[in-house]
């Protein structure tokens, strides 16, 4: 019992302990602080040399720096600089859409973000709403597809969440038509990668064109939708790193946070596929007249039997129903509302005849029926329907016709779709319904530690001050209980639970008497289970056995003391004998006693 009262309160402890150190986090720095402003200057000297380790460390405070690649690098842009130099804004057109929003008038600023944790940190924003938007960067040298593979990496921040639009990047062609101040959603690309959102559909695009070796016409080929969940990416108004990777062995990653979420290859997890069949159906053949598809076929030997009768009604009436008593057949089912008034507006000419509204007949409420009653209909025995021959195996069978294959005159193979169009220039040509989305920290090269470098420098740092900034479990669970009224059941179902559980346990259990207890009083010890006597520890059973061998030799003596003693009634032996009987000590009839439960 008194190890469960030890567990008991051990747990409690704990409980108010983790509660006061979620509560008083920031309020126990400031504790030590004022308290070492208080202290003399020789008790500050010896208190300088005790270990910091009792008061909790500060919030680390992250301070933003600039990335700076760690290797050889085809574009890369941080925007830190506070301008668009370098980038180009579109003042091209859109063909066949209204002249009010076919410009690319859309607005663009280099500045930090609303509630941004890094100051200095600064990016591209997407200003307007409902509007075209593109603007443009050249490349420091045109990326071509041969032996290593293509890293695109940026970060996008949804401030306000994102209603229908996207934050998709493409990377322009090297063409000789190529010009960035004329970009537009026509302008030839290689790869647009990005997420993009319209209604509940959460998109992350990898899309390339694929130039057709035989005919030099392009078709865009599109990958396999992320098996994983996107939403949280569009709607946590967070900073998120989208990486794409495409290697020279045809395989890609698509990569959220560091974290894939799509991956296969070219050849096979794109829609639709690189290479055509090389087969097809021959257009010109057609099916034979005599060709016979059917399966099944009505046997033609069948013969209708003479008693089925095809015109015999599907329900007839029950002949055996008899009209309910107190039926009201002069009654009508419904009749007019004698409390209805004609409204003072209603105009004869132009609604004609008023009449008031029909409701149910009162008198029919106490009554089965009312009106003319008719027998109720049941199902016809006798009916069978039209009759239809029975079906059997059609022996002229022949199977479901195909046209035959013919050698594919369009087919190719293409072994390396990695081996794209080199581009030269990256650009953002979007639409959306919501304003402020932030890009920032782009990235484009060809060593995957090169781009986890930048990573880490740049989002990385966004990361750690959002989580510097954010509050602590507690803070976030009231938080949530805020937007969420119904949590705080769960809260308190979670609190009380554990508590009454531990009450019950500590507390739910009697006690016992000792063996200590029982010798001091004539109630007979309860039997012992003979199962528990063979469970118990030999040790104790020794214990036990030398602690009763103690106890019957003092028990001799004293019978023996008292044996000699029986004779003299002076008031110092009656008062001795009164005190051994105060201490517990047992008399003849409590030895006897006691011997009788041994030997039971």
């Amino acid at each position: 019992m008194e190890l469960k009262w030890l567990l008991c309160v051990t747990l409690l402890i704990l409980g108010l302990v983790d509660v006061q150190t979620h509560d008083g986090e920031e309020d126990h720095g400031d504790d030590v602080i004022d308290i070492e402003d208080d202290l003399e200057d020789g008790v500050e000297e010896v208190e300088e040399t005790k270990p910091e380790a009792s008061s909790p460390p500060p919030s680390p405070k992250v301070t933003y720096k600039p990335p700076v690649p760690t290797g050889e690098v085809y574009f890369v842009e941080n925007f830190d600089k506070g301008t668009l130099e370098g980038w180009v804004l579109s003042k091209a057109k859109k063909d066949d859409t209204d002249d009010e929003i076919a410009k690319y008038d859309g607005k663009w600023e280099v500045e930090e973000m609303k509630d941004t944790k890094l100051p200095g940190d600064k990016g591209l924003v997407l200003i307007s709403r409902a509007k075209h938007h593109a603007i443009s960067a050249k490349l420091t040298k045109p990326f071509i597809f041969n032996t290593k593979p293509l890293i695109v990496q940026y970060e996008v921040n949804f401030q306000n969440g994102i209603e229908c639009g996207g934050a998709y990047v493409k990377l322009l062609s090297k063409t000789a038509e190529l010009n960035l101040d004329q970009f537009h959603d026509k302008t030839a690309y290689t790869i647009m990668f990005g997420p993009d959102k319209c209604g509940e559909d959460y998109k992350l695009h990898f899309i390339f064109r694929h130039k057709n070796p035989k005919t030099g016409k392009y078709e865009e080929k599109h990958a396999k939708r992320p098996d994983a969940d996107l939403k949280t990416y569009f709607t946590d108004k967070k900073t998120h790193l989208y990486t794409l990777v495409l290697n020279p062995d045809n395989s890609f990653e698509v990569l959220v946070d560091q974290t894939v979420v799509n991956s296969g290859n070219l050849l096979n997890d794109v829609t639709p596929a690189v290479n055509p069949p090389r087969e097809i159906e021959d257009p010109d053949d057609q099916k034979p007249e005599d060709w016979d598809e059917r399966p099944k076929i009505p046997d033609p030997d069948a013969v209708k039997p003479e008693d089925w009768d095809e015109d015999a009604p599907a329900k007839i009436s029950d002949d055996d129903a008899v009209k309910p008593e107190g039926w009201l057949d002069d009654e009508p089912e419904y009749v007019a509302d004698p409390d209805a008034e004609k409204p003072e507006d209603w105009d004869e000419d132009m609604d004609g005849e008023w009449e008031a509204p029909q409701i149910a007949n009162p008198k029919c409420e106490s009554a089965p029926g009312c009106g003319t009653w008719q027998r109720p209909m049941i199902d016809n025995p006798n009916y069978k329907g039209k009759w239809k021959p029975p079906m059997i195996d059609n022996p002229n069978y022949q199977g479901i016709w195909k046209p035959r294959k013919i050698p594919n005159p369009d087919f190719f193979e293409d072994l390396e779709p990695f081996k794209m169009t080199p581009f030269t220039a990256v650009g953002l040509e979007l639409w959306s319904m919501t304003s402020d989305i932030f890009f920032d920290n782009f990235i484009i090269c060809t060593d995957r530690v090169v781009a986890e470098d930048w990573a880490n420098d740049g989002w990385g740092l966004k990361k750690a001050a959002d989580g510097a900034a954010e509050p602590g479990v507690v803070g976030q669970m009231m938080a949530a209980a805020e937007e969420r009224p119904w949590l705080w059941v769960v809260y308190i179902l979670t609190v009380a639970l554990p508590v009454f559980l531990v009450v019950l346990f500590c507390c739910s259990g009697k006690k016992q008497p000792s063996a200590a207890e029982y010798k001091k009083t004539d109630a007979p010890q309860p039997d012992v289970n003979e199962e528990k006597e063979e469970g118990k520890d030999k040790a104790e059973e020794e214990e036990e056995e030398e602690e009763e061998a103690e106890s019957n030799e003092d028990k001799q003596e004293e019978k023996q003391k008292s044996d000699a003693d029986v004779g003299s009634a002076s008031q110092e032996e009656e008062e001795d004998e009164e005190e051994e009987e105060e201490d517990g000590k047992p008399t003849s009839e409590e030895e006897e006693s006691m011997n009788r439960l041994k030997k039971s």
